[in-house]
């Protein structure tokens, strides 16, 4: 591992990122609150916060609430962009964002259940459409296109 000097001392770079000495930039905060819950998840804990919030990131969790993978969540305003407190209840497998976000006709939706869902009926993806952000089968009865943003099951 690469060693950084500092004074007397030597620290590797994960300790200096551990210690918050060096900050590092959040490029895509769905993709990092994603990482974190399944991360979460699979560790077995309870709680997770997810910094920083948003308003994408409070509609997907509203609807994975409604859909029952995840529990209650709370929002904290702080000056820093806030923060949401999700109380976890053990029933996501996989989550994660799907990039580049490609543009998807209702008549496709097939092809992308095959690539991101383990089966089909398994699991939902998240479309942004003209109506708002909506899951694959609503956005199929309503016969609605759009760009794809996530997947969870």
């Amino acid at each position: 591992m690469q060693t950084i000097l500092q004074g007397n001392r030597t620290k590797n770079w994960f300790q200096k990122i551990l210690i918050g000495e060096k900050r590092m930039s959040l490029n895509d905060p769905l993709a990092n609150a994603f990482s974190k819950i399944e991360s979460y998840e699979n560790l077995g804990r309870k709680t997770v916060e997810l910094i920083p919030s948003s308003k994408l990131l409070k509609n997907i969790l509203t609807i994975l609430n409604e859909l029952g993978y995840v529990g209650s969540f709370e929002e904290v305003d702080d000056s820093r962009g806030g923060k949401i407190t999700l109380n976890l209840i053990g029933k996501v497998n996989k989550c994660g964002v799907i990039k580049p976000r490609f543009h998807c006709k209702f008549d496709d939706f097939e092809k992308y259940e095959k690539r991101y869902l383990p089966a089909k009926g398994f699991g939902v993806i998240f479309i942004s459409t003209s109506q708002g952000l909506m899951i694959h089968s609503s956005s199929k009865e309503k016969k609605i296109g759009g760009k794809l943003i996530a997947y969870c099951y």
